[in-house]
Order: structure tokens, then sequence, then C-alpha cells
């Protein structure tokens, strides 16, 4: 209706007055804890095999912040001793991430693994790493209920599914930067390596840090 009006077609403008109150609720960020990363590194894959690169894939951008795009995008051109050099595929901004020991062992894990296009890892595509993602923290047991809320109009929706039905490749950035933040490290170090560049993009994740050091100060009180 905007376009006919911008091109000039007869219509009623009884519609730029409508201004619809729509509820919302405030997203949850899901992220894994150390100890899901933990039961997702010691889960026996058994016969599903296909879920070993999978879960490789995953470590790697919980421990880099990469998303799924400069994941799947890195090549072997990327990594400058010890770190990784790229331009991001959402932002088109330049990102040194230097690699930790758990970055850099699966790297080096792949590095005599032909892949197309000078490729750094095994990363599939979008939907079905979505999938085996979910699957993989099924077998790992992530089973922490979690409630969503959203609404359908003015109709209020709550669900409760467990953790692994949450999961998806976007979880492991959120896991780095919440991880990041918890150990103590400067936000400012946190959005040089994610390419945040402000404050307010950083804020839910420094709240979760935060409840986090507040409930891992509970840990003092069984000694």
């Amino acid at each position: 209706m905007k376009w006919c009006k911008n091109n000039n077609y007869t219509i009623t403008y009884n519609f730029e007055e409508f201004k619809p109150k729509l509820k919302e609720t405030s997203k949850k960020i899901i992220f894994l804890t150390q100890e899901e990363i933990e039961q997702i590194k010691s889960t026996d894959l058994g016969t599903k095999s296909y879920l070993e690169r999978v879960r490789d894939v995953l470590l790697f951008c919980c421990y880099t912040g990469l998303r799924y795009s400069d994941a799947f995008s890195l090549t072997r051109h990327d990594i400058k001793n010890d770190a990784i050099e790229f331009v991001t595929k959402k932002t088109n901004d330049m990102l040194r991430v230097e690699l930790n020991k758990h970055s850099r062992a699966i790297l080096e894990k792949y590095k005599d693994v032909p892949f197309e296009k000078g490729k750094a890892l095994p990363v599939i595509s979008n939907q079905k790493m979505n999938d085996y993602i979910k699957e993989l923290g099924e077998l790992a047991e992530i089973n922490e209920p979690i409630r969503e809320t959203y609404y359908v109009g003015n109709e209020r929706i709550d669900e409760v599914k467990p953790k692994y039905e949450h999961l998806s490749t976007h979880v492991g950035r959120r896991t780095f930067i919440c991880t990041a933040l918890s150990l103590g490290i400067p936000v400012q170090v946190v959005m040089k390596w994610t390419g945040h560049s402000d404050y307010k993009s950083m804020k839910p994740y420094i709240d979760v840090a935060d409840t986090i050091k507040a409930n891992a100060m509970t840990k003092f009180d069984m000694i």
C-alpha cells in the first residue's frame, strides 16, 4: 500500500493510522555450559560416526566465536600462525581471532584432509548441521527443560522443550561469548573477536555472564 501511495495510485490512506501494539518477549540466550561442552566431547557416538565432524565444527565455533557462515568459508589460507584472519560474510569486517589449544587441535586434526576450495573444516549445509546438532545434543543428554514464551497475536504461548531441541549452529557463537565474559575477559576484547560494533548488542550476554558468576560463587559454600 505504501508502494501504491509512492507511485500515485488512488487509494485510501487510513492504513497509515493503524499502529498495532504487538506483544513481545525478550529472547532467551541459549548457550552451552562448560559441563555440557564436556558432555558433548565425551559422548560415545556409536554407529553415528557422521556426527563426529559436526561435533568438531560446533566445538570450533564454541572456542572461536565464528558464525556458521564464516566457519563454512574458512580456508587454510586464513590461518596465520596462531590466529585466523578472515572477512566476515555478514558484515564484511576484517577480524583476527587468536587460536587457543582447543581450536588449534581441531584445525590440526583436519590439516591434511582435502576439502574443496581449500576449506579448513568439514562444514556441511546449515540445515543439515542444525538437524545433526540437535541429534548430537540429544545423544549427549543435553536435556535441561527450557521454557519458551511467545505471542501469536495477543495469545501467549508457553512451551517447554529439552535444551537439545533449541540447539543450532548459532549456539557455538553464543557459547563463546558467554564463556569468554564469564572468564573475566574484557567485553572490548570479546567484541574485537566477534565483530560486535556496539555495547548494546553485547548487553544480554553480559547479563548472562553476571548470572554465571553469581551462581559460581555458591560453590564456595560446598567447601
